[in-house]
């Protein structure tokens, strides 16, 4: 499989169009397959996709130094990103062909501190996709530790452009 890449600057991510050409588990499925970048925030605080599945994505981060807080524990908007990257790619999953995808809101409840240096996984999965909305749960996962550090949920409007 060729690996995942994160775009150095705008014009290298895919446009309306070429969104537009496919169903949302496609795309997810170029993304992970290294043949559409990944997006950008990936990059700056060090997470990628893992898995892709039609209703459920995983995202594997690892915090860091760069993701702390002046009290030296992860910011909880490194646990929100990764929650909403993960599902909100899952409703994704669920989009049709010619429609599109947009949080609308999320809600993260940390449950304990992630120490740095500690890899985990965001595992979304879609609890409901209509036409119009889609709502998915999520977990943060320790990878080798297996324990439970967050749980959200999300709420996504899809729309099909005219």
């Amino acid at each position: 499989m060729p690996e995942q890449f994160t775009p150095e600057r705008a014009d290298q991510l895919p446009g309306p169009d070429e969104i537009l050409s496919m169903s949302g588990l496609e795309f997810m499925q170029k993304v992970l397959a290294g043949e559409l970048p990944m997006a950008p925030i990936g990059a700056a605080l060090n997470y990628r996709l893992q898995s892709v599945a039609a209703a459920e994505v995983i995202f594997r981060g690892t915090p860091g130094f760069d993701h702390m807080n002046p009290s030296g524990t992860i910011h909880g908007g490194w646990y929100g990103t990764l929650l909403d990257s993960a599902m909100a790619c899952a409703v994704m999953t669920c989009v049709p062909k010619g429609s599109v995808y947009t949080t609308l809101e999320y809600k993260v409840n940390i449950i304990r501190p992630i120490p740095s240096g500690v890899t985990v996984d965001a595992i979304g999965t879609v609890e409901h996709a209509g036409r119009s909305t889609g709502v998915a749960t999520g977990r943060i996962v320790g990878v080798e530790d297996g324990k439970l550090y967050a749980t959200g949920s999300t709420t996504c409007i899809i729309m099909t452009p005219k």
